[in-house]
């Protein structure tokens, strides 16, 4: 794991409220299948380390976390399954899904 993020924000400051977090059914399959700890994941999307996405995503994010936007975090799995975790703008849920269950 990348101990600075994406560059601007240590791991483990929380940056935004992560609101009640869900998890779709092949979000949990995949995870269980990794033998993965979510809260992992959650930590890392939380401070600011949103894992693979674009330059552009990136920015947006940091953006989005300043301004109440919605922020979209991208990993890969040990398996290499691609999961998702995203944050609602008003924060009131972050999500785990996989990109076909958006």
């Amino acid at each position: 794991m990348n101990s600075e993020g994406n560059g601007r924000h240590p791991v483990g400051a929380p940056l935004f409220r992560l609101g009640q977090v869900v998890a779709t059914p092949g979000a949990l399959e995949a995870l269980q299948a990794a033998g993965q700890d979510p809260l992992d994941l959650l930590r890392r999307h939380q401070s600011g380390d949103w894992g693979e996405v674009p330059m552009e995503d990136k920015q947006e994010n940091d953006f989005s976390v300043q301004h109440g936007f919605r922020i979209l975090s991208a990993y890969t799995l040990s398996t290499g399954v691609k999961l998702w975790l995203i944050t609602e703008a008003d924060r009131s849920a972050t999500t785990f899904l996989l990109p076909a269950e958006y």
